[in-house]
């Protein structure tokens, strides 16, 4: 099916302040800086193969914020390539004494939903392989408890 798109390729989002968005996408998120345009946009990218898979662009500290009563985006979300990387996502965002809003158990995934410096919502989270999912009649995909806990210490392969 061509018309089929392949997956969400970026998202664009408007800030209030440059320099507090790229501290917390770079240094606690993790994203690459892609691109820099000279009116102000910056691309970044978790996966550096991409040109960029979140651009975000200034518009003042008088702007006002995200309004969850209103139509428009509930939250983005990123995958972790393993649960250990989600394990240490987790504690860098502890570290940094940002705003965890809860954590969410999907039964195949596990999902830690946070604010970014604007309040845009963000989850970060690990779905577990497909051929691991809870399929048993009557079962609805996302029933179920995650196998796993955050708090667990974190095993390093070999271990």
């Amino acid at each position: 099916m061509g018309y089929t798109p392949m997956r969400l390729g970026h998202l664009v989002m408007r800030v209030r302040d440059m320099e507090r968005s790229l501290d917390f996408y770079t240094r606690v998120m993790g994203l690459t800086i892609m691109e820099r345009t000279p009116s102000g946009t910056v691309f970044m990218s978790a996966d550096t193969e991409k040109s960029h898979e979140l651009a975000i662009r200034a518009i003042g500290m008088d702007a006002e914020g995200p309004d969850h009563s209103q139509v428009g985006q509930a939250h983005m979300a990123w995958q972790m390539e393993s649960f250990e990387d989600l394990q240490e996502l987790y504690l860098r965002l502890k570290e940094n004494n940002v705003r965890i809003q809860r954590i969410g158990d999907h039964g195949l995934s596990l999902g830690v939903y946070l604010l970014d410096p604007d309040d845009n919502e963000i989850e970060v989270y690990y779905e577990l392989p497909s051929a691991q999912w809870d399929r048993r009649e009557g079962k609805g995909l996302f029933e179920g408890n995650f196998p796993r806990q955050l708090e667990e210490p974190i095993t390093v392969a070999g271990d």
